[in-house]
């Protein structure tokens, strides 16, 4: 069973700041104002949690379910372009759709992100003991974001221009639900590397989200992260590419997307918490290769070795990639090794995928 762990972390947005960035300093109002007030909205409600943070003692966790009465508890709200939270309930678990598309779409994901960790890995729901789904649509004006904070997961319409809503994306539910999983287990800081596996870990679980929905194997699989949110005006596939990080777009406005595959190419910058959503090219590429390497569908066995990972207590809050790859090869060799003392193809292909990007895996952590 997971430790407990309770943390209020920074808000995880999955827009990266520094394509808000590019757009709040165009010169077309369109663009701009949405970006700017995006950015704002971000960083005001970052400071809110962090100060909450500072004094907020940590609760005691539910109790667990048994495996007769696991089953999601969604509550869907709107907040109706307003900023304030959680807004009007308008759809609970077990109401009918009804003709709000964004409610539908929230509601679903929120379901197919808990069939995933709880078919997948047996977890009940994101803190592993049925915690609530809660999600808010229609935040904010024109707000170009989705974010989990801690609580809930909260999706705006998008600016109309660039982004479209963003309960579109399957995988963008599923990438920020998945902040929560990381919030109660390993809790991985999110700065500098470990926040660049922190966000590489949300990507993985909202790509096996999307390609279980779909039925899809890791060869049939886009590994695209946000392919439905840009709008036609934009040239690009997708917020990421974890097959192919550095070219999900390339566009006059948005510029050239800066994701590196390997870590020579690694981005040393003081922004978006020391580059997080930059540099989680580096071990999304890693998983793609691991995933395309075995075969199959990603989720189980690729997705195995990264659940085992993250829930197996080795990992530090602060550990970065070579510690990672560690945990990952040894998480791989508990489920997947023989008695014979040789890799198994599993571990085979984890050592594999690490070099294939770079990195080479260190010691585990939770050592000594």
């Amino acid at each position: 069973m997971d430790a407990y762990r309770s943390t209020h972390p920074t808000r995880c947005g999955v827009v990266p700041p520094h394509l808000l960035d590019r757009l709040a300093r165009t010169d077309d109002d369109r663009l701009a104002l949405p970006a700017r007030r995006t950015l704002e909205q971000d960083a005001l409600r970052r400071t809110r949690r962090e100060l909450t943070a500072a004094r907020t003692l940590a609760a005691a966790p539910p109790a667990s379910r048994s495996r007769a009465t696991a089953a999601p508890q969604r509550t869907v709200h709107d907040a109706e372009h307003a900023e304030r939270l959680p807004g009007r309930e308008v759809r609970g678990e077990g109401d009918e759709p009804g003709t709000d598309a964004s409610v539908n779409r929230a509601y679903a994901g929120l379901g197919a992100t808990f069939t995933l960790f709880w078919e997948g890995f047996e977890r009940d729901s994101v803190d592993g003991a049925g915690l609530p789904l809660d999600a808010t649509v229609h935040y904010g004006e024109q707000y170009a974001n989705a974010f989990w904070d801690g609580e809930r997961m909260v999706f705006g319409d998008g600016d109309g221009e660039v982004f479209r809503d963003f309960t579109l994306a399957l995988d963008v539910i599923g990438h920020e639900l998945a902040h929560g999983v990381t919030q109660y287990t390993a809790n991985l800081e999110y700065y500098g590397q470990s926040g660049a596996l922190n966000e590489s870990v949300s990507d993985v679980f909202g790509s096996l989200i999307k390609q279980r929905e779909l039925r899809q194997t890791a060869a049939q699989a886009d590994w695209l992260i946000g392919a439905e949110l840009f709008t036609d005006r934009v040239q690009g596939d997708a917020l990421r590419s974890m097959k192919a990080p550095g070219t999900a777009y390339d566009d006059d406005v948005l510029g050239r997307d800066p994701q590196p595959a390997h870590l020579d190419d690694y981005v040393h910058t003081s922004s978006d918490n020391g580059g997080v959503h930059i540099n989680s090219g580096i071990p999304n590429h890693a998983f793609y290769r691991l995933a395309t390497a075995l075969g199959g569908h990603a989720w189980e066995r690729a997705g195995r070795i990264w659940y085992d990972t993250l829930t197996g207590g080795t990992l530090r809050p602060d550990d970065g990639f070579a510690a990672f790859a560690g945990a990952t090869l040894a998480a791989a060799r508990a489920r997947y090794g023989g008695d014979t003392g040789e890799e198994t193809e599993e571990e085979k292909a984890v050592r594999q995928a690490w070099t294939d990007v770079g990195v080479t895996p260190g010691e585990p952590a939770g050592r000594g």
